[in-house]
């Protein structure tokens, strides 16, 4: 399967379909696997959620049907999904920068293109992991907030941030995660580093018993661990067969390498 020959045919069928309801089960099935696995990879090619992608796509169109046909406000706010004026109004304020009752000939506006995805692009390449059970773990971190767009640079800075303030004090970091404001893992919202012993000003994280897959870094630096992260959701995942739980993945240091830790049923 040319994974980015779908994403051009899920991308073609939602501009295709963006004023009526799109179902996300029917995109995955596209690309033959769960909503969460299309959901994810998604994501992580564009450094934007599935949904996100789809309003701004809906907001852009609507511009031009306000600008070229003189579609009246409710009408174009009913088109594209929203409830109400008001709630289609606030969005698009939000996106660009006016009102909707004050777009003219005059005015301009924003757009965000359809993603097309280079067809061209091939990777394939053996990923080695073991299945491993692991006992409930009980770990202290501390953490920042990060975005899809922000999170490979400011993950590494703050490790090193922190590894500079508390390493003298309580050892190197023995853990590290990655939050997510939802079960699909579309938008990660904060990265944390983490000891696996009480310390003070630390937030407390339980993670219950799990099996988990591990995938092993042969380095800690995180440019490998991000590429093995990469090859885990665009290689391994639209293919793989196991059902994966909600619990943010851990990245386990030791010895100078790095276990990346999914959690799985």
């Amino acid at each position: 399967m040319n994974i980015y020959k779908v994403l051009n045919e899920i991308t073609l069928f939602i501009d295709e379909h963006l004023d009526d309801e799109i179902n996300y089960n029917l995109l995955s099935k596209k690309m033959g696997v769960n909503e969460y696995t299309m959901r994810r990879v998604f994501s992580l090619l564009t450094n934007i959620s599935l949904s996100e992608y789809i309003r701004k796509r809906r907001l852009s169109v609507a511009s031009y049907d306000l600008y070229n046909d003189n579609l009246k406000v409710i009408d174009v706010a009913i088109k594209y999904g929203y409830e109400n004026a008001t709630s289609f109004s606030r969005a698009f304020s939000s996106f660009h920068g006016i009102k909707p009752s004050e777009v003219t000939k005059k005015t301009k506006l924003k757009n965000f293109p359809r993603i097309i995805f280079n067809e061209d692009i091939l990777i394939i390449e053996d990923m080695e992991y073991k299945v491993v059970e692991l006992d409930e773990m009980v770990l202290y971190g501390i953490g920042v907030e990060v975005s899809n767009d922000s999170i490979e640079k400011m993950a590494p800075a703050f490790f090193e941030k922190m590894e500079n303030t508390y390493k003298s004090l309580y050892g190197d970091f023995k853990y590290a995660m990655i939050t997510y404001d939802n079960e699909c893992r579309e938008n990660c919202t904060g990265y944390y580093v983490m000891y696996d012993r009480e310390v003070s000003d630390f937030f407390k994280f339980i993670i219950p018993k799990s099996k988990w897959l591990l995938f092993h870094v042969p380095t800690d630096k995180a440019k490998d661990i991000r590429r093995v992260s990469q090859q885990f959701y665009l290689e391994f995942l639209p293919s793989c067969k196991y059902k994966f739980r909600d619990i943010p993945e851990l990245e386990y240091y030791h010895d100078n390498v790095t276990d990346f830790l999914v959690p799985i049923y």
